[in-house]
């Protein structure tokens, strides 16, 4: 797996949202405004907690991709967050994911977590280098 470095770290710790882009097994897109989206301690893994997604959820079980994008109003440090994923609905750690998103808001259902594993990373900015691999 890959891990993000500190700069990636620190520019993704500034997103409150993130848009989140799955595909069907027949690669019909669908991209998302998602809330919840947390790197885990590893630097390799993100919890995207699923409170409404319906054909986002659909995608993720027919095609287990997906992919976010970290980005700076300016263009410097956006980045392109490529993984795998594993849906959980029960366990040590779906329950603290309901426990994430009960604290942020008591009513929010939290039926599944889903756990990214990064797999490549690629620039966004601007300019020469956007669309290169940099993980």
């Amino acid at each position: 797996m890959v891990k993000l470095d500190d700069k990636m770290i620190s520019e993704m710790r500034k997103m409150k949202i993130f848009m989140l882009a799955t595909a069907s097994k027949a690669g019909v897109p669908n991209v998302v405004p998602v809330g919840m989206l947390f790197l885990q301690p590893d630097n390799e893994t993100v919890w995207i907690i699923d409170n409404y997604m319906k054909k986002t959820l659909a995608n993720m079980k027919e095609n287990p991709m997906a992919s976010f994008v970290i980005w700076n109003p300016d263009g410097t440090g956006s980045y392109q967050v490529k993984g795998s994923l594993k849906i959980e609905n029960t366990g040590a750690d779906y329950e603290k994911a309901v426990d994430i998103a009960h604290n942020k808001r008591k009513e929010l259902p939290a039926k599944n977590l889903v756990k990214m594993r990064i797999t490549e990373v690629y620039s966004v900015a601007p300019g020469p280098d956007a669309g290169s691999k940099l993980l």
